[in-house]
């Protein structure tokens, strides 16, 4: 069973700078997820609203992204033995999403 996990990153960027920040910075972090496999990273941009997939330990996982103008939305869902690890995969993503809206 996926759990989902939903985190706000407050900014003060505009939701066209940190659309732009995330846009460069997701690719990236995709890259350092341990047991995962940055070619099957993917993402799609309408707006200001990002879908976006990865593997990790052979799972994948599904998200989206909505941009506003004061903080980014990110809502994730987490298959089986992801989902178990779901708190420390909160607090990781909005440390680095913080540090890339800040």
């Amino acid at each position: 069973m996926a759990k989902t996990v939903s985190i706000n990153i407050s900014h003060r960027l505009g939701a066209a700078e940190a659309r732009r920040r995330l846009e460069e910075g997701l690719a990236q972090l995709a890259g350092q997820i341990p047991g995962g496999d940055a070619s099957r990273f993917t993402q799609s941009w309408a707006g200001d609203v990002l879908n976006f997939s990865a593997v990790a330990m052979g799972q994948t996982i599904t998200g989206v992204v909505q941009v506003l103008d004061d903080h980014a939305r990110l809502d994730l869902s987490l298959p089986g033995l992801l989902g178990m690890a779901a708190g420390k995969i909160k607090d990781e993503l909005n440390r680095r999403g913080q540090a890339l809206l800040t």
